[in-house]
């Protein structure tokens, strides 16, 4: 963000009817992308809180009153945003997984097409790999193969 944002210090501090502030650009859009519910009417009302604000505002503090609101405002945003990141990187895992099972599942019906016959491997499988095999399983991969995969297709 930028922090000299006004030409001076005191822009708006002899703006005695200043009530109200009203934001435009992009942050509308960016507001109703975010994931929670709860995190867009956070940010509304961030920046709604200004327009409650100013017409209490000693007219020499109006300036300060509206840097302060956007440093706030910004900061909230920056945090929803990057929770917001976080959440998607997460529920990508199993789209991955899906894709990766999926990948397997073709090539093991290519190959059974053709007639070749699957290797038989055999392995000690021991507590952690049953794990490992159960997370797999119970992944949510079947869920994205069933209902997401099939409409990338159509893509």
């Amino acid at each position: 963000m930028k922090d000299n944002i006004f030409q001076g210090d005191d822009v708006f501090d002899y703006c005695v009817n200043l009530s109200t502030v009203d934001v435009v650009g992009g942050i509308h859009k960016t507001i109703s992308s975010l994931h929670m519910e709860s995190w867009r009417n956070e940010m509304r009302e961030e920046i709604d809180r200004i327009n409650r604000v100013l017409p209490t505002t000693f007219p020499l503090e109006k300036t300060s009153a509206i840097q302060l609101w956007i440093r706030t405002s910004f900061k909230k945003n920056e945090h929803f945003k990057s929770e917001h990141y976080m959440l998607l990187k997460k529920a990508m895992a199993p789209l991955e997984l899906a894709l990766w099972r999926a990948k397997l599942l073709d090539e093991n019906e290519e190959g059974h097409s053709l007639g070749e016959k699957q290797p038989t491997k055999r392995c000690k499988m021991n507590d952690e790999a049953a794990r490992r095999n159960e997370q797999r399983i119970t992944s949510g991969a079947s869920v994205v193969i069933t209902n997401v995969l099939p409409f990338l297709a159509l893509a």
